[in-house]
């Protein structure tokens, strides 16, 4: 499956973005039932990390671009997009509307505060990186309704002045 952008073409190939790629992905996935786990597993990068790669917001290898876009069905034009440097965030608008990336938000507005004072007493003045970063989704069996962990693993940063 290849994708024609109004992009201009290059040495044959259609110059795809990286949105362009990720709605490739997406629909890649129903057509070929490919699992993000399975994506993850063939690239031998973590699930989350090849979850936000394959939906543009990191740049992945040659390499693993290319196994990607072969267990997925793409062409070259998609897996040279993978490879782009991405303009890093996904939201549409301030506000996100989708339900599920709403009630992160909203976690946010009203945990915020809260993450934020449990860092500095327990670290001291400084943030946790999103830089060096780890995230995992887990789906946690409950007897009142399975629940779902999400860790947020980034690296203590202290200000410094």
């Amino acid at each position: 499956m290849s994708i024609r952008s109004a992009t201009a073409n290059t040495n044959g190939v259609d110059v795809v973005t990286k949105q362009e790629a990720a709605a490739a992905v997406r629909h890649a996935k129903v057509v070929t039932g490919v699992t993000w786990e399975q994506l993850a597993q063939a690239i031998d990068r973590p699930l989350a990390w090849t979850t936000a790669a394959l939906l543009g917001q990191h740049p992945m290898s040659k390499d693993e671009a290319a196994t990607a876009a072969a267990l997925l069905e793409l062409g070259e034009d998609v897996a040279l997009a993978f490879q782009l440097q991405p303009t890093r965030g996904a939201l549409d608008s301030a506000v996100p509307v989708d339900p599920t990336i709403y009630r992160l938000y909203e976690v946010i507005q009203v945990y915020g505060p809260t993450i934020k004072e449990l860092i500095h007493e327990q670290c001291g003045d400084g943030i946790m990186s999103a830089i060096n970063f780890r995230l995992d989704v887990q789906r946690v069996p409950d007897s009142a309704g399975d629940r779902v962990v999400i860790t947020l693993d980034g690296k203590y940063l202290p200000y410094q002045w």
